[in-house]
């Protein structure tokens, strides 16, 4: 048995606009989560959630282990971050022990703990994944297709920008709501991304969402005047990801000059594809 275990896990980018809690990509961009037995005290308290939920479900007894993560996925940003590591530690945790659980259980595990499944689904299988709590599907995605994640220095906490949300949407939002999640469904199972094009209209969160991020809807406009199809916050922000099938390179600049001009500092950003692996033992 090895003494230690590594586990390369994907960055996604969930709701897509309108598919709240329900869509996400993953990207090829990476956290590796290494676990070593043998440590004297526990890892801190959310890597230990993650970890109880994999003895209790394994049934063996509970052991210290350390953790180390190594990668590019940054924290608080809409990237997925927290599901690198609950993925990462609950899959080495499992390879560790001789593999007690199957793929499903450990995705199971993730979901439950995310609490929703648009980035637990893409970061374990890869690709575009359209999630419900009782069932999914995923499709790989072209290369063709890039996303242009631009990144603020500051932190959108999940926990925060839930509690700008509000309670009842109207019938007429969501309504529209439905609509363009199908249409964009429906662009990635064919591979037909022109029809993404104008398809990120939202009426549940992005509108609150848009409060805690200077310029965002600037930053949108900015994004399809460069020519992307268009442009969304990466799950509850501080990231904004645009889509585009030409000159990523002019998107990301246009959308850093909108941020710029509301203040935003320190700005980076990614050129990715989307990773159609999903988790991978190292």
């Amino acid at each position: 048995m090895s003494n230690t275990v590594s586990v390369r896990v994907p960055a996604t980018t969930a709701n897509i606009g309108p598919g709240f809690d329900t869509l996400g990509v993953a990207l090829e961009l990476y956290n590796t989560i290494t676990i070593s037995p043998g440590a004297k005290t526990w890892p801190d308290a959310f890597m230990q959630e993650a970890a109880h939920e994999f003895f209790l479900t394994a049934e063996i007894k509970p052991e210290a282990f350390s953790v180390q993560i190594a990668g590019d996925v940054p924290p608080s940003r809409g990237l997925g971050s927290s599901v690198t590591v609950r993925l990462g530690i609950i899959a080495a945790l499992n390879k560790f022990h001789g593999s007690p659980l199957d793929r499903e259980k450990i995705l199971d595990l993730v979901i439950g703990l995310e609490g929703h499944p648009d980035n637990a689904v893409p970061a374990f299988h890869g690709g575009f994944a359209v999630s419900t709590r009782q069932t999914y599907a995923h499709v790989p995605v072209s290369p063709e297709l890039k996303f242009v994640a631009v990144i603020p220095d500051y932190e959108v906490e999940t926990k925060e920008a839930r509690k700008v949300l509000p309670a009842d949407v109207s019938l007429e939002h969501a309504v529209e709501n439905i609509q363009y999640s199908g249409l964009i469904v429906l662009a990635f199972a064919t591979s037909n991304y022109e029809l993404l094009r104008g398809a990120f209209r939202d009426h549940l969160h992005q509108p609150y969402r848009s409060k805690l991020i200077p310029a965002c809807e600037a930053t949108f406009d900015a994004a399809e005047d460069a020519g992307a199809l268009g442009a969304f916050i990466s799950g509850s922000g501080s990231t904004l990801m645009a889509v585009t099938l030409d000159n990523p390179e002019a998107v990301a600049n246009a959308m850093k000059q909108a941020l710029t001009g509301a203040g935003a500092k320190n700005l980076k950003h990614h050129v990715l594809n989307a990773d159609n692996q999903g988790v991978v033992i190292l």
